[in-house]
């Protein structure tokens, strides 16, 4: 049985947000929630980063947003969804819908429903890279009854929530192992325990990093290729495998890993991860990214972990990289990574309480993987017509209140002074790759000077200029954001390093390292 097809629009309201003028500074201030899409990051949204006044409000004539509203992103970042958990006001990359007839469409469905939409064929070409107002009309959305509606949404909810309990036991777990860790070992930054300290060099019996030019070998199956990106904090991640037929040459015995080596990040974005290789494990070889840490009379588990962990092996890490233009570990620096020296039946004994983790930790992620596949097939069946529902009680009561905020809520984000970063003379610019590279090497400029030598970070930075973006185009299909621009602000930020533009400091409070401005761009 296939349901009745209805586009978006018949079915709600669409309200798109604004944003007042920048250059106006009685617009900005406390007042009234302002919502962007850094904003949506859980179900129910009412603390935001900025907020707009009263008098934004009337003069540019804002519509207030009412709560319980379901609020949805349809440019640059699409398809994040919140409910509006106060009133509030949003920009214009996010859509408010607002049910016409409460009795013909349920909110936590149509929520369920936008959030599969994009497995459900006819709507592959709307949903696509980028929205915009017309577009976002037109996509369709599947209309059973509406009690049919709420069991969907009630039978959804339920595995979404089983879901969610899964990963948070898995984090509860993970939790515990850097307790356990703790409490054997102390603070190895404090070292109250008073180990033994060394560096690594007297314990490693064998230390390589990865070849270049195995893209050759890249095959459908054969034996395990390991990237920075399969290397996760404590263990190798199962995700986008990659195998290859290596070569029966040296190089490929070189960079081959062995039960109980220690692979490090040493590259890239994801350096400084580090994980263990399981007694039982495929064969498999590593890329330049990685390296091997191959050792004796210390315990491979113990040393993942102490290198794993913020006050120590990572607050190490993130020093040898302090005044380098480009973040990287060589060999030397590894070798001479300093190390507390526990009794070795103590690592061994910590070893041991890992693996036990690591077997509930696997029947965990076992179950969270089923769950995960569950949903992907119920939603698909659901909006097909092809669920059973004869069997699903029909929820009591209004299903469709506002769920509710956590009971332990992050204090919420201070509303920062608004910066108004340089409108380009032509918006047509930033429809060419070439042209939104330039601007946003001016923006970085404007950013720094208005910084005036505080911390740099790029991801505040991006986010205020995805939004000039959306600011600038409001009504125009926008360009995505691509990794092109991201590589533009991440060169330009190894450039800066070299030319002194910025410089690393360290920050002891927050046990990191920051980028620190000398002077404008």
């Amino acid at each position: 049985m296939s349901y009745p097809i209805n586009t978006l629009s018949e079915l709600c309201n669409i309200v798109i947000g604004r944003t007042p003028a920048r250059k106006e500074a009685k617009y900005w201030g406390k007042g009234n929630k302002w919502v962007s899409i850094s904003d949506l990051n859980s179900k129910v949204v009412c603390e935001t980063k900025e907020e707009i006044t009263d008098y934004a409000v009337e003069q540019k004539r804002c519509r207030k947003i009412p709560k319980g509203t379901l609020l949805f992103s349809f440019k640059l970042t699409i398809g994040k969804m919140a409910f509006a958990g106060c009133d509030l006001y949003t920009n214009e990359a996010i859509a408010a819908l607002l049910i016409k007839d409460k009795e013909q469409l349920s909110r936590d469905y149509l929520f369920f429903a936008l959030q599969v939409a994009k497995l459900i064929g006819s709507n592959q070409a709307v949903m696509g890279k980028t929205l915009n107002s017309k577009s976002l009309a037109k996509i369709e959305i599947p209309l059973p009854s509406l009690d049919d509606q709420k069991r969907i949404a009630y039978v959804l909810g339920k595995v979404e929530e089983l879901i969610a309990q899964r990963k948070q036991h898995l984090q509860q777990l993970d939790d515990l192992l850097k307790s356990i860790f703790l409490e054997m070992f102390g603070d190895p930054f404090q070292n109250p325990k008073n180990h033994e300290i060394s560096i690594l060099d007297p314990y490693i019996t064998h230390l390589t990093s990865g070849g270049r030019g195995w893209a050759k070998y890249y095959a459908d199956s054969g034996k395990r290729f390991i990237r920075s990106f399969d290397v996760q904090m404590n263990s190798i991640g199962s995700d986008d495998v990659i195998y290859v037929n290596p070569p029966d040459n040296k190089e490929a015995e070189r960079t081959r890993v062995q039960p109980d080596d220690v692979l490090l990040t040493i590259t890239g974005s994801k350096i400084g991860r580090v994980c263990y290789v399981p007694k039982i494990f495929e064969e498999a070889y590593i890329s330049q990214h990685v390296s091997i840490i191959r050792t004796e009379n210390i315990n491979p588990i113990y040393l993942s972990f102490y290198l794993s962990m913020p006050n120590c092996g990572q607050r190490i890490i993130e020093k040898q990289q302090y005044g380098q233009a480009k973040p990287g570990l060589n060999l030397t620096q590894i070798r001479n990574f300093e190390i507390i020296d526990p009794d070795i039946s103590l690592q061994n004994s910590f070893a041991t309480i890992v693996e036990k983790v690591e077997g509930i930790k696997s029947r965990y992620q076992q179950s969270l993987t089923d769950l995960e596949n569950l949903y992907g097939a119920l939603s698909q069946k659901a909006f097909k017509g092809e669920l059973d529902l004869s069997r699903v009680p029909l929820p009591a009561g209004d299903t469709d209140t506002t769920p509710a905020e956590p009971t332990e809520t992050p204090e919420p984000p201070t509303p920062t002074e608004p910066f108004n970063l340089p409108a380009p003379p032509e918006l047509t610019t930033l429809h060419s790759t070439e042209g939104r590279q330039d601007l946003i090497n001016q923006w970085l400029a404007a950013w720094l000077a208005h910084l005036n030598h505080a911390p740099f970070s790029p991801r505040p930075f991006i986010e205020a200029a995805q939004q000039r973006l959306i600011e600038l185009a409001a009504e125009e299909d926008l360009p995505d954001w691509s990794t092109t621009e991201y590589n533009t602000v991440q060169t330009w930020v190894f450039e800066a390093l070299g030319d002194q533009h910025l410089t690393q400091t360290y920050d002891d409070a927050k046990n990191r390292v920051q980028l620190q401005t000398t002077s404008p761009r």
